[in-house]
């Protein structure tokens, strides 16, 4: 009994937001803490993607993260403070603060837009066929939630960061998403916010069920989602660049948790993940093929 009341507070359930009229597109929900050498080449990439607006909320960057989104995305951008741990006062139980940004978005910004998606900084959302998120998703109508799989990729080989950024130079990633391996398989959501009832970093519920669809527009339960016969990344794949280089995974080590977790539980937590990651891999160009297509 001891050890829940340990555990942080990882779901969140809350009202959702009327839809504005008019609202369209897709919108990212992002939270950052010193991403600066990386964020531009991401907030470029997504606006390229045609990405309508960029919530990012900050939790105590010090490294001109927030510069970085600025100048790429401009009036795209709303960079929000987040640099707070916050507890329930009756148990001491830890409130998860990325759910927490993730929840304040969705009811507070989701009603402007059709999608919202709940992504970091080493997440990519491309578009396979079509040449920007909205065409890539417009066939699925008004289904609420798309479920994307996590498609990893390791360290490719560098020891220290290459030259020209994270699409051009990480290409090898896990070659079965739906492994099963801890650290390989996982999923993040696409939402219409005004049918979510509540959320966690990597589940979402909608109109108070477990429910969710894939890019194809089947249906299934969160339990489903696993099933390799739903697995889809027919319109719209999610890139996890979980490692990048190794010195950037050992910096993304001593950064630690965004939790309160030991710190030597976290060390061999991202260790266990990235040795699965790259246990089998194969060659995925879709990023880079997606950017060439865009000129």
């Amino acid at each position: 009994m001891r050890r829940f009341f340990n555990r942080p507070i990882t779901k969140l359930s809350f009202a959702p937001p009327a839809a504005r009229p008019g609202r369209a597109g897709l919108a990212i929900v992002l939270i950052v803490r010193n991403e600066a050498r990386h964020i531009g080449e991401w907030a470029r990439f997504h606006r390229a993607a045609g990405a309508a607006h960029v919530y990012a909320y900050d939790n105590g960057s010090t490294d001109g993260t927030g510069a970085e989104l600025a100048a790429a995305l401009g009036d795209r951008l709303t960079l929000l403070p987040w640099d707070q741990k916050l507890f329930d006062g009756r148990s001491g139980r830890e409130i998860h603060n990325q759910v927490l940004a993730y929840a304040h978005a969705l009811r507070n910004f989701g009603g402007a837009h059709r999608w919202m998606a709940c992504i970091d900084a080493d997440e990519f959302l491309v578009p396979k066929r079509a040449d920007s998120l909205d065409a890539a998703l417009a066939h699925l109508d008004d289904i609420p939630s798309v479920t994307l799989p996590w498609h990893n990729f390791g360290r490719n080989g560098h020891d220290a960061p290459p030259e020209g950024g994270i699409v051009a130079n990480y290409t090898r990633r896990a070659a079965d998403p739906l492994s099963g391996a801890r650290g390989v398989t996982n999923f993040k959501t696409l939402v219409d916010a005004t049918r979510v009832t509540a959320l966690k970093v990597h589940s979402v519920w909608i109109d108070g069920k477990a429910v969710t669809w894939n890019d194809r527009g089947e249906q299934t339960d969160h339990k489903g989602r696993a099933d390799p016969a739903f697995y889809s990344a027919d319109h719209l794949q999610l890139n996890h660049y979980y490692t990048r280089s190794e010195q950037e995974l050992a910096a993304k080590i001593a950064r630690g948790s965004n939790q309160s977790v030991e710190a030597r539980r976290h060390a061999a937590r991202v260790r266990r993940n990235v040795a699965n990651i790259e246990a089998r891999e194969v060659e995925d160009l879709c990023a880079p093929d997606f950017l060439a297509r865009r000129g």
